[in-house]
């Protein structure tokens, strides 16, 4: 398992000796709720309270053959105490090491009331397991080597995922795309790091370090990860969402837009100036690609104190916006206040010039000469809104995205990505400046504990816990 799995072993952590047990299933109600139990005592308890169908039949007393391991066996549950049945149910048996924590593990498929399912748990905790913490099954999965990090994280972005980009992203993450990209720096990483070390304690066996060939496999690792930091910024738009804010100044048509762009009226169209006073936050899709989208309030001079406030959170709105759909109103061609409005956005913004109201002009009409990609819309019918949408992709570089793109979603494998960098340049540089091996080292053996945390190789316990602390219980 790594670094990580030796030394926790080591650490003997209270949790890892004890049976869990937890409801896997959503809360609420449901025409099945799971039940899972994984540890040493997982078996035992299953014996103690699951009655087979035949033995209950036959009115038999309760068999002494084990469970086999991948099997489902249907009986009921049964307070052993009181003899009282709790339910009927399916049994799901996994032996060690063929489970998915890789221990014993058991499943409980009960009828989903929660009453019913907080029965059966408590039961279970009676005869011997605890309550599991959150992510604890996804964590001794870790622990036991069924998964790596980057791997076990997946299972919550699974969990969690909205739309088909974000779920394409943690597949990609689970069946080790990024692991298996990751793997084979790391492991280049650590044969540059042994050969620096030999020459070191060995140079006059070996010689001493050959600066050009280290300067050039040096150089191709750095490479490489600046490649995988090229594409983080699309893998971070795809898991967490592309915010769009809507600006423009009053009764352009902003409102309008949204409207036609959620297909419902969410946001209060009026010809009064200065309705939206507030932020309003929806949620769509494009092509399976989450965006999320801000409604603004509209920007002019001298408005009221109610609709200034308005306007200072259209300003925040636009400073943390991915891009911006700057509306215009075509009917009215670019104004004055037009050409201030643009001139206050920031400079290296992405943004998309919207055309809107072109139902009240000539299709033929040019569109006026911007520095920007343009685009004429109807919001009231509809026209042009494909053409909008695909402009959307187009100005994060998510049109088209491949899958290369869903390696670096997480912020923390961004993070340690560039941290190994800024190691192996400070690295290349040392050797440049022929400075001492031994500065070289220290450089070297930092990028590779950064590049291991995202597979869990050189991670330690603290951002492990913290890591799953994030899960839901159950899973």
């Amino acid at each position: 398992m790594g670094n990580y799995g030796a030394s926790t072993a080591s650490r003997n952590l209270p949790s890892l000796g004890d049976t869990i047990a937890a409801i896997a299933t959503p809360p609420g109600e449901g025409g099945i709720g799971v039940i899972r139990v994984s540890g040493a005592l997982a078996f035992p308890i299953a014996e103690r309270i699951f009655e087979r169908a035949s033995e209950a039949s036959a009115k038999q007393p309760p068999s002494k053959a084990a469970f086999e391991s991948h099997r489902i066996y249907f009986g009921a549950i049964r307070d052993p105490c009181t003899g009282e049945m709790l339910d009927r149910a399916l049994l799901l048996t996994f032996r060690a090491p063929h489970s998915y924590t890789g221990e014993d593990v058991v499943e409980f498929s009960c009828h989903g009331s929660p009453f019913l399912l907080q029965r059966v748990l408590k039961l279970i905790w009676r005869e011997g397991a605890r309550p599991a913490q959150p992510g604890e099954f996804t964590q001794r999965a870790f622990l036991n080597g069924k998964l790596d990090l980057a791997q076990a994280e997946a299972v919550a972005d699974l969990v969690r995922a909205r739309t088909e980009s974000q779920l394409r992203a943690a597949l990609y993450l689970h069946e080790g795309l990024l692991s298996r990209a990751v793997r084979p720096l790391n492991e280049e990483l650590l044969a540059l790091l042994a050969e620096v070390e030999a020459t070191i304690d060995f140079s006059d066996e070996i010689g001493e370090l050959d600066r050009e060939a280290f300067a050039c496999r040096l150089h191709r690792l750095i490479r490489q990860l600046t490649e995988l930091l090229q594409r983080a910024q699309s893998g971070r738009l795809l898991r967490e969402g592309v915010r769009v804010a809507i600006v423009g100044r009053p009764n352009v048509g902003k409102s309008s837009l949204l409207n036609a762009l959620l297909a419902e009226e969410r946001a209060i169209v009026t010809p009064i100036p200065g309705t939206t006073r507030d932020l309003i936050e929806e949620a769509f899709q494009i092509q399976g690609v989450p965006i999320v989208a801000l409604d603004t309030a509209g920007l002019r001079e001298d408005p009221d104190p109610v609709e200034q406030l308005g306007i200072e959170r259209t300003r925040r709105a636009i400073e943390h916006a991915d891009l911006l759909l700057v509306v215009l109103d075509l009917s009215e061609g670019l104004t004055d206040a037009d050409r201030a409005l643009l001139a206050t956005l920031p400079a290296g913004k992405p943004r998309i010039l919207v055309w809107n109201k072109a139902d009240l002009v000539p299709e033929e009409m040019p569109l006026p000469s911007l520095p920007a990609i343009a685009v004429r819309v109807s919001s009231l019918r509809g026209d042009g809104l494909p053409a909008l949408c695909e402009a959307i992709l187009q100005g994060v570089n998510l049109s088209g995205v491949g899958e290369e793109s869903l390696l670096l979603t997480h912020q923390r494998h961004v993070q340690a990505v560039e941290e190994a960098r800024q190691y192996l340049q400070s690295a290349w540089q040392a050797n440049q400046a022929d400075l001492p091996p031994d500065i070289i080292v220290v450089d070297l053996r930092a990028a590779w504990i950064a590049l291991g945390t995202i597979t869990g190789e050189t991670v330690d316990e603290e951002l492990v816990n913290r890591i799953f602390r994030d899960f839901c219980i159950g899973k």
